[in-house]
């Protein structure tokens, strides 16, 4: 069976050009290269510009993203704000100068002139995966479960941000790549999703799509079958099938909206470290799943850092 295959390449890419992903994350220069190197040995599509894609609008809103040593992916130190109240009170960034946003641009713009045909993407996220780098796990959590109601505004309001985000994205002549996994469960629970987090999403897809002219993908990873009614509730045209889900049944389940696309995700255990037997069995898993519905892709989730290239080609191979 012949399926576009559709690998994620962020940290990953690093490797290719024998860099940690810290070193690759600070470095317009760097970045380029590892994107332009993943982009050449695989080809694929789309190509997201970032290493650790979730960090950018909180540090562009304040919050310190630390050195995590050797090829660990770069995280947010400590919570930026310890309350609703301190969380209400800060200012949106500025696309054109905060952070690495800016730089996330003009790699992206860069890549977009010297890779012809490359569907270049710039990341931006979902409310709720900012707010979880904005105010930490457990003080988000707690907000959810005390104050819902005020967290939702605060989430709609993280929404409403990502407009002047996404216009520097569109003005550069690019594409943007959506990402809320933070908003899976088990973090959320499925009624807390539609009640707390699913206004936010709604509001925050809407605006991207008004800006770059197309319903963007809703890639939300985690245990996401519970959910996926909510999800394609968005409007989105791409949803992702993780592997940390009952896979057969969020298939089955997809099928009410045959116009959308559903990237099935291999595991990336099995990618990174398993034979060739072992990749192929899980590619055939995945391909008899996508011949149960029309527009269905192969995927893979974040490749990891240590995954041999030879490991993608196969795939790439296997399936064309």
């Amino acid at each position: 069976m012949k399926i576009p295959f559709s690998p994620s390449v962020y940290e990953h890419a690093a490797a290719l050009i024998g860099r940690t992903p810290w070193e690759v994350s600070r470095d317009a220069e760097l970045l380029f290269a590892t994107h332009r190197a993943a982009w050449r040995e695989y080809r694929h599509s789309p190509v997201v510009v970032g290493i650790d894609i979730y960090n950018l609008e909180a540090e562009a809103y304040g919050g310190r993203v630390v050195e995590p040593g050797g090829s660990g992916i770069p995280a947010i130190a400590e919570p930026l704000v310890t309350s609703l109240d301190a969380a209400r009170g800060l200012r949106p960034f500025d696309p054109r100068r905060d952070g690495r946003i800016p730089m996330a641009i003009a790699v992206g713009r860069r890549l977009a002139r010297e890779l012809p045909g490359a569907d270049v993407r710039v990341p931006v996220s979902g409310p709720f995966s900012t707010a979880i780098s904005l105010r930490g796990i457990a003080g988000l959590l707690e907000d959810v479960a005390l104050e819902p109601d005020a967290t939702r505004e605060w989430l709609l309001w993280l929404a409403a941000n990502q407009a002047a985000f996404c216009e520097a994205v569109a003005e550069a002549g690019l594409d943007v790549a959506f990402f809320e996994s933070a908003a899976a469960p088990p973090l959320l629970s499925p009624r807390q999703f539609r009640e707390v987090e699913l206004p936010a999403l709604k509001r925050a897809m809407a605006i991207a799509a008004g800006i770059v002219g197309h319903p963007v993908p809703c890639v939300i990873g985690g245990d996401t079958e519970p959910i996926l009614d909510d999800i394609l509730a968005t409007g989105t045209g791409y949803v992702i099938c993780p592997a940390e889900t009952n896979q057969a049944a969020f298939v089955a389940r997809s099928a009410q909206a045959p116009h959308v696309k559903v990237r099935i995700n291999l595991d990336p255990h099995t990618i990174a470290h398993g034979d060739r037997a072992a990749i192929l069995r899980e590619v055939d898993r995945i391909l008899a799943l996508a011949a149960t519905r029309p527009n269905c892709l192969l995927g893979t989730g974040a490749l990891p850092y240590e995954t041999p290239p030879a490991n993608v080609k196969l795939i790439r191979d296997y399936v064309a």
